[in-house]
């Protein structure tokens, strides 16, 4: 089921559509409802929601030249998506379950998808499950290799964040937290991280996560290595990629990039200056992923990749 709206003031139709289970999914959709050029699906971090791409929603379903559809979704549990009963679900494999819902609500059959951290994860699941549906990809901040320091630092603060008193106290928690891996952000930007971390609920903030999702990360064992994913990173092969690393990422390492780009065909990198885990999209980003977006579906013959203001650009 879909339950569809106008287009609100802020550039974007909610949609709320039911999982196989009835649980109640909550997504934004920016732009023409065309299906070319292909649509970008945006899959956000693992607390994290489809706030976190408006600025990326915005920018691709207003470009005067090729605007484009834009889909991005609240996995269950996060943002104005229903919390499950049984925070067991909220693993990999039912969220893949659930974007193949969405994906047949809203009927895209093909589509470019950048997803942040966790949502990189469930793009390379994706991969496996249906590679046909994957026309091209953005890894925001996330490998087949993941740091455990990383892991480990957002297991300390994954519900367990104060519930501050307002906007501005919600940025000094955030500066606490996270400010040597973000010493670059502007006040602008560390508040927009902030609204995406709080939401406001009857006149209080609260995390915008249900924090039954730090379950999930109490349970895995930093003794032992992770397994890597290798097999579900050459799942893409078949699409153009841009991998995006936080300069100072604890999650994807320098090492695992330059892996990323000898084993895959077509791969291109960018470092984000200033940020860790993960560079907000936002600003050159946003302009770096639709040089991507326009250098990828332009003819073979004629690839130009448009010059945006970026950092520390690579790629194999």
């Amino acid at each position: 089921m879909v339950d569809t709206r106008e287009q609100t003031t802020e550039g974007y139709r909610p949609l709320f559509i039911s999982a196989s289970d009835g649980l109640k999914l909550h997504l934004r959709d920016y732009g023409p409802l065309s299906a070319h050029p292909v649509p970008v699906i945006c899959l956000p971090g693992l607390a994290r929601t489809s706030y976190d791409f408006h600025d990326l929603g915005l920018a691709l379903s207003r470009d005067p030249k090729t605007p484009r559809r834009v889909l991005s979704l609240d996995y269950r549990g996060r943002g104005l998506s229903e919390r499950d009963r049984d925070p067991g679900n909220y693993e990999v494999a039912t969220e893949v379950g659930d974007l193949l819902q969405v994906l047949a609500a809203t009927g895209v059959h093909e589509a470019v998808f950048v997803g942040t951290s966790r949502g990189g994860l469930i793009t390379m699941a994706l991969g496996a499950a249906r590679p046909a549906a994957i026309k091209g990809v953005v890894l925001n901040d996330v490998g087949p290799v993941i740091d455990p320091k990383g892991l480990i630092r957002i297991r300390g603060y994954i519900g367990k964040l104060p519930k501050p008193r307002n906007y501005t106290e919600a940025v000094e928690i955030l500066k606490t937290l996270s400010d040597r891996q973000f010493p670059a952000l502007s006040d602008e930007s560390w508040m927009k991280l902030a609204r995406g971390t709080w939401v406001s609920r009857d006149g209080k903030l609260e995390p915008a996560y249900d924090p039954a999702l730090s379950k999930g990360l109490e349970a895995l064992d930093f003794e032992q290595p992770l397994p890597p994913l290798w097999g579900l990173f050459e799942a893409l092969s078949h699409a153009p990629m841009l991998a995006l690393r936080g300069e100072h990422s604890d999650i994807l390492s320098a090492e695992t990039l330059r892996e990323m780009g000898k084993r895959h065909p077509k791969f291109e990198s960018m470092i984000v200056p200033g940020q860790g885990h993960a560079p907000l999209i936002e600003g050159d980003v946003v302009a770096r992923i639709k040089a991507f977006l326009d250098g990828s579906e332009a003819p073979a013959a004629d690839v130009r990749l448009p010059q945006a203001k970026v950092f520390g650009e690579g790629g194999g």
